[in-house]
């Protein structure tokens, strides 16, 4: 067989390849020249979802006729002035993107300078160039794609519907957008406009510039949940935004991350978003995302693919840890604070009615029913349990068996009256009033009310303690008075036997007690009172999903979460009210205790407006 050398055409249609995976792609490249070019608008037309027509017009600083010439010949470019790849000052630089076009769509090309008479344009069609050609344009560049594929008919086959093209092209254009609030970005597709993004001229810094464009782009809500990242480590610079953990989804479609303004797609970042969030939110949730880094250009390789999406670090280490770190930080400094969007679906849910029989609505009933609730009345109405001193269920509040007293032994030694008239507007979660089905806790702050669930909110405080006294140098433990022995399969026994040193430093000591048995002879303190039998065998689950060659304090998460999950306090247990408000004022102080370990929120808050519009009053 003969070595030949491919014809140019051919060659250009095998990068196409490459380059133009689909309209998106294409569209992708035409907006990183034009933000190359300098531009302060760039105005994007699609049709058919980027298949019949791509239009992106811009106001950059134009090309002459004999630049537009070699424009679209292969690997031409202007990026590159000192054929240095580790020099890269601009979004595009490979030279590829115009003549990969060219050879499988109808490209036209105009073109006008500062100061020129008149612009040019230039056709390149299924690789054959035509021009140049005077044309009227303002200062410029105006680049046309039509019938993309039309030479690689084959091609067209792999494109999705006109609707998912289209969906693609938006997000391309977002991305871009969002690094770049400074440029102003039109997209109109089949004659409806998708995007209007004005150019934010009016702030000195541009960090406050991003969030007014991303609240434009992710909407509101992300805004209202959103919190500030700001890093900075040995030249590199971290900053954006990220959600709380509450405020989350279902993919990872919402993470949005830049590399010196270049959107990427990276593992190395993903993974340290999950590695940060991982105490956070269960495994099948993502949350928000969109951070800047900013670092030397001789730090980073952005020449990894054609497509230009994927970077390689010089020191990923270094990278990796001070977005974890940055990342932690920021969560800790939100405090207990949870999304708004379960507040917003907690109203979603509320059915008003009219009607009931005997009803009567008049001004003086529902001031005297504030008034009286307002006054700290816990009376027992509509199936709301009052707190209760507890003495039936054997809690008195010194006792060293409630796992909430362990956690808080400083609770307040205050009878129920003296609660009811603490000052709960002094306080960000209120003062307790009621539990309700003895799962969740109503309290009232000073222009609402919070519903907090038990069990999630002590979960998250346990588990905060525990890697707080593991951080001290160990979880202290108790001496079972009995030690328990618990039957397992013999795979199960096996993998706690082989970590029993690990899980002793968790607080945990157990050991083999022959066959397929294990004892266990001391449990966390923390845990207090709890169920070892079942709380072995979901750690042995546990282990069953954890690699070999990592520590259990690799895996902290997974371990102290199945810890603290067993040791906290139970959905179902009927609470005082010193308890309650001992963990109201833990959550306040602890970091995180918005939400449990599996991502879901510990309270939900409810403004007294929003509460006076489900009743008509507002």
């Amino acid at each position: 067989m003969t070595i030949r050398l491919l014809p140019p055409n051919l060659v250009n249609q095998i990068a196409a390849g490459e380059v133009v995976e689909r309209p998106a792609s294409a569209l992708k490249e035409l907006v990183e020249n034009a933000i190359d070019a300098g531009a302060t608008r760039i105005d994007v037309v699609l049709g058919d979802g980027g298949r019949s027509l791509i239009v992106v017009t811009d106001n950059g600083c134009g090309m002459t006729s004999q630049e537009l010439m070699v424009a679209v010949d292969r690997h031409a470019t202007s990026k590159l002035p000192s054929d240095d790849l580790l020099e890269i000052n601009f979004l595009g630089f490979r030279g590829e993107a115009l003549p990969a076009i060219g050879s499988v769509a109808r490209l036209t090309v105009t073109s006008r300078t500062a100061g020129a008479d008149s612009g040019w344009y230039v056709v390149v069609a299924g690789g054959r160039k035509d021009g140049p050609v005077p044309a009227p344009l303002p200062r410029g560049t105006r680049i046309e794609v039509r019938d993309i594929f039309f030479a690689t008919p084959a091609r067209l086959k792999f494109l999705k519907s006109a609707q998912s093209e289209l969906s693609y092209s938006v997000d391309a254009v977002e991305r871009l957008a969002m690094a770049h609030p400074d440029i102003a970005f039109t997209l109109v597709a089949d004659g409806k406009q998708r995007l209007n993004l004005p150019a934010d001229l009016t702030h000195g810094d541009l960090f406050d510039a991003h969030l007014e464009r991303l609240a434009i782009i992710l909407g509101k809500e992300f805004a209202a949940n959103a919190v500030p990242v700001a890093a900075e480590r040995e030249g590199i610079r971290l900053f954006g935004y990220i959600g709380v953990p509450t405020f989350n989804r279902g993919n990872a479609l919402a993470q949005y991350l830049f590399v010196n303004g270049r959107p990427v797609r990276d593992r190395l970042l993903a993974g340290a978003v999950r590695g940060a969030y991982q105490d956070f939110l269960a495994a099948n949730r993502h949350p928000y995302v969109v951070l800047f880094l900013e670092l030397p250009r001789r730090e980073v390789d952005v020449n990894v693919h054609p497509s230009k999406a994927e970077v390689r670090f010089r020191d990923a280490g270094l990278v990796r840890g001070l977005m974890v770190g940055a990342l932690k930080h920021a969560l800790a400094e939100a405090g207990h604070r949870a999304s708004t969007t379960v507040a917003t679906g907690a109203l979603g849910a509320f059915q008003t009615h009219s009607g009931l029989a005997g009803s009567q609505h008049s001004q003086g009933a529902g001031a005297q029913g504030a008034g009286s609730y307002a006054a700290g009345g816990y009376g027992p109405a509509y199936g709301l349990q009052a707190p209760h001193d507890g003495a039936d269920q054997g809690l008195a509040e010194g006792d060293a068996g409630s796992s909430l007293f362990a956690l808080a032994p400083s609770a307040p030694d205050a009878t129920p009256a003296e609660v009811v008239d603490a000052d709960y507007r002094s306080h960000p979660l209120g003062v307790a009033r009621a539990q309700i089905h003895e799962t969740y806790i109503v309290a009232q702050t000073g222009d609402g009310i919070v519903i907090v669930d038990q069990h999630a909110a002590h979960e998250r405080l346990v588990y905060e303690r525990m890697k707080a006294a593991l951080a001290e140098g160990g979880i202290a433990r108790q001496i079972l008075l009995i030690p328990e022995v618990i039957e397992l399969d013999e795979a199960s026994a096996a993998r706690l036997a082989a970590r029993a040193g690990e899980l002793a430093e968790l607080g945990l000591v157990l050991e083999a007690f022959g066959g397929n048995s294990i004892v266990v002879r001391e449990a966390p303190a923390l845990l207090g009172d709890t169920d070892v039998a079942g709380l072995v065998r979901d750690l042995a689950d546990d282990l069953a999903s954890v690699d070999e060659a990592l520590s259990l304090k690799d895996r902290l998460g997974d371990v102290c979460g199945t810890l603290a999950c067993h040791g906290a306090v139970r959905a179902g247990r009927r609470l005082n009210g010193a308890e309650m408000n001992a963990l109201l004022r833990q959550m306040e102080v602890t970091p995180h205790a918005g939400q449990c370990n599996h991502g879901r929120p510990t309270y939900v808050e409810l403004k007294l407006k929003d509460i006076e519009r489900l009743f008509g009053r507002r």
